[in-house]
């Protein structure tokens, strides 16, 4: 089937009511039928609900339909996209070992990689995301994850794939991509030789900013990475506090798999049945919506770039771009809806961020409507200046985020906010 047809259809059997709508399971626990099928569960012999910590039904639908539409084998939901950041981490890297990450990251990201991991014994070394042939050079026998964006939060570039994964593989070494923005309508990491994707359902996944949650998806060819590579020991070896499991051994999905058994167990970053059911809701329309803020945001950038107020444009579908190849590589029909420009100081920023209209100022991005943020003094407030211009994002640059109003009345508003 096509995404068009997954996004309204996958991962769902109807139960025995027959409901069109995905039911939510809004329950904590689970009745078994008898001691023996409780212990056959808990063993893995039986596969089945045992407590919403670990698995809901209906947040099994949005996983499955998920890792379907990203051409994966499994899924993880999460309770943030930043839990799901952190359990990818976490999954493969302990206190001695390193991980390698772009610069050109979100805000969020940034923080957590470069400050709150470190207390747990894990270095961050970082590379640019358009001169990726610095990895090379990061990586030594504790290199656990190599983590980027596939469309950058906020500086809009889109990394060269190839080369990031020709580097993985040759170290062997597992590749994680935030695909946040594109979405797997635009493109689809895990199909370009990728191991593992990561989201924010918080952004398009809902398309309305209803909720906040996340996703982990495998590729169907991680487990030839992880078996008997010493860098994964722990994925080859007993888990005793999973009666002696081995995870690259037990036939299943074994990343995500260990992420839920171990991670979701310990640490409890679980979605709400409700949110689950909001993302499914939002997944069956998001095919539309995407192409709808592909289109928009290109006629935005092309405005901006036109306009003798505006020093740089950064979206990638724009043939003076940078990122123009790559985005026509990777990239399928549109590059989303997040766009960011560039102007002389950050006074100027602010006055503009300060006096749209439609577009609202807030520090979200994927909703339907059209949103306005100036990162520097909100998302990536935490930042040096050195460590803003290092990261793409200087004092001057605004991010807007495309939604599918008219796009003359967004253009309008954009118009006057720049002539105040």
């Amino acid at each position: 089937m096509n995404d068009q047809t997954l996004a309204v259809h996958a991962g769902y059997t109807k139960d025995a009511q027959g409901t069109m709508a995905v039911p939510i399971y809004q329950s904590t626990a689970y009745e078994f039928k008898s001691t023996d099928q409780a212990a056959d569960r808990f063993a893995l012999k039986e596969l089945g609900n045992i407590y919403t910590r670990l698995m809901n039904p209906t947040t099994d639908v949005f996983e499955k339909r998920f890792a379907l539409l990203e051409g994966g084998s499994a899924g993880l939901g999460t309770s943030s996209g930043m839990s799901a950041i952190f359990y990818a981490i976490a999954n493969v890297a302990e206190a001695g070992d390193n991980i390698i990450v772009a610069k050109q990251v979100y805000g969020g990201t940034t923080t957590l990689t470069g400050h709150t991991i470190k207390r747990f014994g894990i270095e961050t070394r970082y590379f640019d995301v358009n001169n990726p042939s610095e990895i090379e050079k990061l990586i030594d026998e504790k290199s656990k994850l190599i983590l980027f964006e596939s469309i950058t939060n906020p500086t809009v570039d889109v990394p060269d794939f190839d080369t990031i994964v020709n580097i993985a593989n040759k170290h062997q070494i597992l590749t994680c991509v935030d695909n946040t923005v594109a979405t797997p309508m635009l493109c689809k990491p895990l199909l370009l030789g990728c191991d593992i994707v990561v989201h924010s359902a918080s952004k398009y996944t809902t398309g309305q900013g209803l909720a906040i949650g996340g996703i982990i998806v495998e590729s169907k060819n991680i487990l030839d990475k992880i078996k008997g590579n010493s860098k994964y020991y722990h994925f080859n070896e007993p888990d005793v506090t999973y009666h002696g499991l081995i995870y690259s051994d037990v036939g299943l999905p074994p990343f995500t798999l260990r992420a839920r058994l171990s991670l979701l167990r310990d640490l409890g970053a679980t979605p709400s049945p409700f949110n689950s059911w909001l993302y499914i809701q939002g997944l069956e329309t998001l095919p539309l919506r995407m192409k709808q803020h592909s289109s928009s945001a290109l006629k935005i950038a092309e405005f901006l770039e036109s306009h003798p107020k505006i020093n740089k444009v950064n979206y990638p579908y724009l043939k003076s771009n940078k990122n123009y190849d790559m985005a026509k590589k990777y990239l399928n029909g549109g590059a989303s809806g997040l766009l960011s420009f560039e102007v002389d100081n950050i006074d100027i920023a602010k006055r503009i961020a300060d006096n749209t209209k439609i577009f609202k100022l807030v520090t979200n991005i994927g909703d339907s409507k059209s949103i306005i943020t100036h990162p520097a003094s909100t998302t990536h407030q935490q930042l040096s200046k050195e460590e803003l211009i290092d990261a793409g994002v200087p004092e001057g640059l605004i991010r807007l985020s495309v939604g599918i109003e008219d796009i003359n009345d967004l253009i309008s508003d954009l118009k006057e906010a720049l002539e105040y």
